[in-house]
């Protein structure tokens, strides 16, 4: 019987550590990317490739360096915040220069075989330094706002020079969900994203435009500090906007167009931009309800759609496992961001709490845009779809993003149980 008591009490030790975290948040990211290296096996079967191994091995360290960093204690972030911001430029400083080019874009560093992405790894560091500008700030004003919009555009501007379209999207997504979170005015949101809206509207209608800049000049004047100015720079600046963009969209060639717009009519170009979404459909539809089975979708077997296992893998989920498979993996979704939402609720202070929800930003916004495109909702931007699309940088910044969390979770826990 002691011998028995001694060998609990020896487990009970070696899972102490790790018993404050949050186990729906980590099992919930260890079923996806396990599941993920079986879909990427699926996908490589005839291929005689072996990134679905790389991407358990990729997990299993990820796993490790998110369990490290959720056992130390978040604030001391504060403290780093300036190195963190001035390292990652750095690192996006140097992928112009010793970068490595592959499918149009300079975004990698080839470091010992290991091609290293600076760009996913920037995420993770705009998210540490976001959250403590903005703990500092109570309720955040016009200046506030736009020095942070100013510190963030150094990264982003690199980031997109790269060229990478999708990376930059998620910076602004982290950035507005931070912002909002953060006690920014909603108001002042809607006006940051206006210009790209007048853009977009002016180019569908022109009086949908016309109304547009009306409404932004509205919120300009009921919710910044100098009415008269800050609605004749709004609608000033939703006027140019507009007629920059119709500009240059006049002044791109018609390939160009097509790689922007193709989602919404795919079959206008279907051996070219719009090849990519046709075949995804044709993947998810085949699926059905139950799916093909497993290693038998033909659509995925037959590499009909190429780089499968990364960008466009939910169609190989939406093929060989059908509608069914395709909502378990968003009900696991789900379950991430509502712990999420649940930990920035929950958390000790407004650091760790704004942590949270840029993880969240981060994470939501990609699986949107993912899923989107493959399902012809939102054209091809290279998003990867979290923890499932293969690809070692942006699996282990998302793991990184998860020790972070769980740090805020464990000390939040820490002092419940406390009092």
């Amino acid at each position: 019987m002691l011998q028995r008591i001694q060998v609990r009490n020896r487990w009970k030790s070696i899972f102490k550590p790790w018993e404050e975290a949050d186990p729906w948040l980590f099992g919930a990211c260890i079923a996806l990317t396990i599941f993920g290296g079986i879909m990427i096996r699926s996908v490589e079967i005839n291929q005689g490739l072996i990134d679905w191994w790389r991407h358990w091995v990729t997990g299993a360290v990820g796993l490790f360096l998110a369990i490290i960093i959720s056992r130390c204690r978040y604030q001391i972030l504060l403290e780093w915040k300036w190195p963190i911001y001035i390292l990652i430029n750095l690192s996006l400083i140097a992928v112009r220069f010793i970068g490595t080019t592959g499918l149009g874009a300079q975004r990698w560093i080839n470091i010992g075989g290991f091609y290293l992405q600076p760009s996913e790894f920037a995420k993770v560091g705009m998210i540490v330094t976001l959250a403590a500008l903005l703990h500092e700030k109570s309720v955040p004003t016009v200046r506030d706002m736009l020095r942070m919009l100013a510190i963030m555009a150094v990264p982003w501007g690199l980031i997109f020079a790269e060229p990478n379209l999708g990376t930059s999207l998620v910076f602004g997504a982290i950035t507005m969900g931070m912002f909002y979170w953060g006690n920014v005015n909603p108001g002042w949101l809607i006006l940051l994203f206006s210009p790209l809206i007048s853009v977009l509207l002016n180019n569908l209608s022109t009086p949908i435009w016309v109304a547009w800049v009306v409404v932004a000049g509205i919120i300009a004047w009921r919710t910044l500090p100098w009415p008269w100015l800050g609605t004749f720079g709004a609608v000033l600046v939703n006027v140019v906007s507009g007629q920059v963009g119709q500009l240059f969209w006049n002044v791109l060639k018609d390939y160009q167009k097509m790689r922007l717009t193709g989602f919404l009519n795919p079959e206008k170009d279907p051996l070219g931009s719009g090849y990519h979404l046709i075949q995804s459909r044709i993947a998810i539809g085949a699926g059905e309800l139950k799916g093909r089975g497993l290693f038998q979708g033909t659509q995925t077997q037959l590499n009909f759609i190429p780089e499968q296992h990364t960008d466009f893998i939910f169609s190989a989920i939406g093929e060989e496992l059908g509608f069914i498979g395709c909502i378990c993996v968003l009900l696991v979704f789900w379950i991430i961001c509502f712990r999420l939402v649940t930990i920035a609720q929950t958390a000790n202070d407004n650091f760790g709490s704004l942590l949270a929800i840029g993880v969240l930003s981060m994470l939501i916004f990609q699986v949107f845009v993912n899923i989107g495109m493959n399902i012809g909702l939102a054209p091809v931007t290279g998003i990867p779809l979290p923890f499932l699309s293969y690809g070692n940088a942006s699996l282990l910044s998302n793991f990184l993003g998860l020790g972070l969390v769980e740090a805020v979770a464990s000390q939040r826990q820490r002092k419940k149980r406390w009092n």
